[in-house]
């Protein structure tokens, strides 16, 4: 006899100035284990004209309830990068609040709420200093930060975000999941060293692993970020070992 694998649901929530499209590098990685749900928050993507979040609680609310709709009675993971990964934990929090909690949340680009890395708040600044911090940052293509029409569109989408996680409000406080939790971080991130800060987060099993790369390593380690996401999806209590490309 012989039976259907049961694929969970993978939730992926994208980085500021991200979309549903941001992840879809990993597809053919992931395909053949998941249901892919590359969610996104308004202003971009299929959600173009729907207005901008510029409040972290609306944001993760905004998560939640596609998130909710999207549900069937699989089991399912979220996966969530930069700002993702920061959202990603409120939004797990409250699955686990309404009891349909993700089997784990994998992380990355990210140290975690509550470790500040960047005292400027890159939503505030003029075009100048965000072309700069961008480049700093990488994942913007060169060609949309020198043509002027496609900079004034895509800034007001990335400042948007940019204020969602800048303001300060560590609503993130206290939450502790019970739930494996994975991250994941490049070597040359500003924040990689406070990559542990995530263990406060669960009082389950985790794991972590710092690649080479810049706050978009991501892109360069395609199967290693495959590789952590699959090791949770038989819902295992104690993290799996990480496999190299």
């Amino acid at each position: 006899m012989y039976y259907l694998k049961r694929k969970p649901q993978l939730f992926l929530l994208h980085f500021a100035g991200g979309s549903c499209y941001s992840f879809d590098f990993l597809n053919k990685y992931l395909e053949n284990d998941f249901e892919l749900y590359p969610i996104e928050l308004p202003g971009r993507g299929k959600r173009m004209t729907d207005n901008l979040i510029f409040n972290k609680e609306e944001a993760i609310k905004d998560y939640f309830d596609q998130i909710r709709k999207l549900r069937n009675q699989k089991p399912f993971l979220i996966y969530g990068h930069s700002m993702g990964a920061t959202l990603g934990l409120s939004v797990a929090n409250k699955m686990k609040e309404i009891n349909d909690r993700p089997d784990a949340l994998v992380v990355s680009g990210n140290p975690g709420p509550g470790i500040k890395g960047n005292e400027v708040k890159r939503y505030l600044l003029k075009d100048t200093e965000f072309k700069q911090e961008l480049r700093r940052l990488g994942g913007v293509p060169e060609e949309i930060l020198k043509n002027n029409d496609l900079f004034d569109f895509f800034a007001p989408i990335m400042k948007a975000d940019f204020e969602v996680v800048e303001k300060d409000n560590f609503i993130e406080k206290g939450i502790v999941l019970d739930i494996p939790i994975c991250a994941l971080m490049g070597d040359q991130e500003r924040t990689v060293a406070h990559i542990e800060n995530w263990k406060k987060y669960t009082n389950v099993s985790f794991d972590f692993q710092v690649l080479s790369g810049n706050h978009f390593f991501i892109y360069d380690h395609p199967t290693i970020l495959a590789n952590a996401i699959n090791s949770y999806s038989a819902q295992p209590i104690v993290a799996k070992t990480l496999q190299a490309n």
